[in-house]
């Protein structure tokens, strides 16, 4: 069942969103050459706590796998989604790191995800950030008041396979709010006019994952890696529908 929020409710969900897009932005004049993604994680779960959060995806636990050990997924280059910070993973001039962060606090989550440049990235890897934000921004347009899950699914998917693109295999957005995935799921391809129907008070979580190379994916424990090592990027936000325009939570 698709849940509503009240008034009350979304409040919360709002806070909890702003914590994330404060260090989101914080994390663009942080991520540098020569540092760990351990050094990221260690400031994102120290600046998520002193804002009164709690990361969400710490201790997250699904059948099969140990419970998730960081604050946040920091995704290195191929590694689609749910990379795991490292003391080893040290960044190089060229990287892109999708960094994806989730927080509760009071009763409520937020989750949004960023691809970052470490220092000058090329033009083919430029291409691919941009076409990725770009989809999320179609995607979220159709994010309205009596339309349907695949409006959103269909704006994303036909945008990157327009582009020469891949959406990643069997990774989707979601629904959120009490807990971090609930109902709709939100694939990154379908059909105009299936699926739920959209309805004024939902908060969904919308994260195209667009490959280079392919779709296929090669899951590695709790990392998703693109099949064959290309380049992959990851944007995410956290969006409220309204009775016009969507209500983008994840960003100040």
């Amino acid at each position: 069942m698709i849940q509503i929020k009240n008034e009350k409710e979304i409040a919360k969900m709002r806070e909890s969103n702003r914590i994330i897009a404060s260090l989101l932005k914080k994390l663009e004049e942080i991520i540098k050459p020569g540092m760990s993604t351990l050094e990221i994680e260690r400031y994102s779960e120290n600046l998520i706590r002193s804002e009164g959060g709690k990361p969400a995806f710490k201790g997250y636990s699904i059948p099969g796998l140990s419970p998730f050990p960081a604050a946040i997924c920091a995704s290195v280059n191929s590694c689609i989604v749910h990379g795991i910070p490292s003391k080893k993973n040290i960044l190089k001039e060229g990287d892109i790191i999708g960094v994806d962060v989730g927080v509760y606090k009071d009763g409520f989550y937020g989750d949004a995800a960023r691809t970052y440049r470490v220092g000058k990235i090329s033009k083919e890897t430029e291409d691919l950030l941009s076409i990725t934000k770009e989809a999320l921004d179609r995607g979220i347009a159709q994010a309205r008041d009596g339309a349907r899950v695949g409006d959103i699914s269909y704006a994303i998917g036909s945008f990157v396979r327009s582009k020469g693109y891949f959406v990643a295999d069997n990774l989707t957005g979601h629904g959120l709010g009490r807990e971090l995935h609930e109902e709709p799921v939100i694939p990154n391809f379908g059909v105009k006019g299936k699926g739920p129907r959209l309805k004024k008070g939902m908060t969904l979580a919308i994260e195209p994952m667009v490959n280079i190379g392919t779709n296929r994916v090669i899951e590695r424990g709790w990392e998703f890696h693109v099949a064959d090592g290309s380049l992959s990027a990851h944007y995410e936000n956290t969006i409220l529908i309204t009775d016009n325009e969507p209500e983008i939570l994840s960003v100040l």
